[in-house]
């Protein structure tokens, strides 16, 4: 038996049938693509230090990182100023809220990315993306604690995009001579992880699975303890101390989680929330090889090289549904 009125049914066909302008329909949730291609470039440039690899993979992943974000910029500004209400509606949207962190933590990746190639440019770059992620920061979280009414059906692990946006500052920032800068935001961002996942395991336990579009978001769990496992090491020297090994096995401990939850996730339709499955695999690469770096386990290095090439399948994947996706007018669409 349908749960769908006929009310409901003709209303949905009337909207369909209502011209619309796809640039109103532009998500902020296209900038998750830019924070995958910058992850894989990190995750290659690791890669080729561990291996003893050239560096030309990591710099065209960098490079193509750069233009995906520029050209998702323009159409977002683009966005921002011809169709003002759709931008607004978005920004007051009580999921897709936490997405817009996804541009300061594009720019942030694309510095730490920019490192090995120029570390003048990255450093104005993090500076950029640094103040970009604080004001964001502050203004997510004013919006979560406003007068808005937030219900449990309105949590998702996309919640964690604010969080993790402070825990990859210190990633660049400690070598770019910004440590006390990075102390700030990786305290921020380890404090409001912890209290948003206590409020996303209470939402994933005790009420109603998430909606089909945001299912891929619980992948989003392994990227908090990896990024901050790599953050912590440039905040104490790059000692393998017990807290650094928490961290790590943390991010294990959710590996092995989302596993559980990978045939449900791989029978869905793609969507754009898809590409949250490319950050949290490279951040899941790039600390496992460096966990393997500072610990001296072949076998973590052998594990690297297999997340490694799971990431670039992913990324693979991503790249060419997205590319259909465009083609068949499937994105930017009225939801």
């Amino acid at each position: 038996m349908s749960d769908v009125t006929p009310q409901a049914s003709g209303a949905a066909a009337q909207a369909a049938a209502v011209p619309h302008s796809r640039l109103a329909h532009f998500p902020v949730t296209f900038f998750a693509s830019v924070m995958g291609l910058a992850g894989l470039a990190l995750a290659l440039h690791r890669a080729e230090l561990s291996f003893g690899w050239a560096h030309w993979a990591s710099h065209a992943a960098l490079w193509a990182a750069v233009a995906d974000f520029l050209m998702i910029a323009v159409f977002f500004a683009l966005k921002a100023l011809r169709e003002p209400k759709a931008f607004m509606g978005e920004w007051h949207h009580p999921v897709k809220l936490a997405f817009f962190p996804a541009i300061s933590i594009s720019i942030l990746l694309i510095a730490t990315a920019m490192r090995p190639v120029s570390a003048d440019a990255a450093r104005v770059v993090w500076v950029v993306g640094m103040l970009l992620q604080g004001t964001l920061t502050l203004a997510v979280l004013s919006g979560w604690i406003g007068h808005r009414p937030f219900q449990h059906i309105h949590i998702s692990p996309a919640w964690f995009i604010p969080a993790v946006g402070n825990i990859v500052v210190p990633v660049a920032g400690v070598s770019l001579g910004f440590p006390e800068t990075s102390w700030l935001f990786f305290s921020a961002g380890l404090v409001f992880w912890i209290v948003l996942l206590t409020l996303v395991m209470n939402r994933l336990i005790f009420h109603d699975p998430l909606p089909g579009r945001l299912v891929p978001t619980l992948v989003i769990l392994i990227a908090p303890p990896a990024v901050a496992f790599l953050s912590w090491l440039q905040l104490n020297g790059g000692v393998l101390d017990g807290f650094a090994r928490v961290l790590y096995y943390t991010t294990l401990v959710f590996l092995g989680l989302v596993l559980t939850q990978a045939p449900g996730i791989l029978k869905l339709p793609f969507a754009m929330s898809w590409w949250a499955l490319s950050f949290p695999v490279a951040a899941l690469t790039i600390s496992t090889l460096r966990y393997a770096e500072l610990a001296q386990l072949p076998a973590l290095v052998a594990a690297g090289g297999v997340f490694l090439a799971v990431l670039l399948v992913i990324v693979a994947y991503l790249i060419l549904r997205t590319g259909l996706a465009i083609l068949r007018g499937e994105i930017c669409q009225p939801e």
